[in-house]
């Protein structure tokens, strides 16, 4: 079983920037990927960023160039620097981790609001 919680959501003026982390209960190095994902109201949960336990990353086009997610040297926090917000990025944002044997597990959600 793999514990996921988030932190460092909340409210931010458009153009603004936060980091979200995800601490885990076991390092990403003993797992497959781990990532983000968000869910705005009455939408469907989508992929925002993910990182492989090689270091290999993907982003949705909503957020290339604007998001970085990256891991810190133990491996057992995931980072989500978010920068260039509009208010298409206000969600939920959901921590996600994949195991070896493909298990998923998710975090509880921080939420982002991003204000106009």
């Amino acid at each position: 079983q793999v514990q996921l919680v988030e932190s460092g959501g909340g409210l931010v003026q458009a153009g603004g920037s936060l980091r979200l982390s995800c601490a885990a209960s076991e390092s990403i190095f003993s797992m497959n990927v781990m990532g983000w994902y968000r869910q705005a109201p009455g939408k469907e949960r989508e992929l925002v960023a993910r990182i492989s336990y090689s270091d290999s990353t993907n982003y949705a086009v909503s957020v290339k160039g604007r998001f970085t997610i990256s891991r810190d040297n133990r491996g057992k926090t995931v980072y989500l620097q978010m920068n260039s917000l509009i208010p298409e990025d206000t969600a939920v944002y959901y921590c996600y981790a994949q195991t070896r044997i493909f298990d998923n597990y998710w975090g509880k959600g921080t939420l982002v609001t991003v204000s106009s």
